[in-house]
């Protein structure tokens, strides 16, 4: 799977980072959640930021209410995208599904 860097919303060590692949997904680097499986991480709310235009992440998102949020998804195992990857110990990554955003007021009279 192939990656493109959309953005890195950090303060240091360069994540997390919000890739889109070559397959109509999205892949989130973020922290993992401790006690939680690896299909679970937690993102800084800015890091939506980097979406492409008319996407958004095709999973459920949770507010911590302290700026970031959880989602789940699969954990990347794709050989070829954890090389384009630099992941601390702290952090793992996910693949969600890209979905076209609707908004209420996208509907025409």
């Amino acid at each position: 799977m192939k990656l493109q860097h959309l953005g890195t919303d950090t303060r240091k060590d360069g994540s997390p980072t919000l890739f889109a692949t070559d397959h109509d997904s999205y892949v989130l680097q973020s922290w993992k959640i401790p006690d939680s499986d690896k299909r679970h991480i937690e993102i800084p709310h800015r890091l939506l930021g980097y979406l492409e235009p008319g996407w958004c992440l095709g999973t459920r998102l949770e507010d911590t209410g302290h700026g970031t949020f959880i989602l789940s998804g699969e954990p990347v195992t794709d050989p070829e995208a954890l090389s384009q990857m630099n992941t601390p110990d702290h952090e793992q990554s996910i693949e969600v599904p890209k979905a076209k955003e609707i908004r209420p007021d996208d509907a025409t009279p």
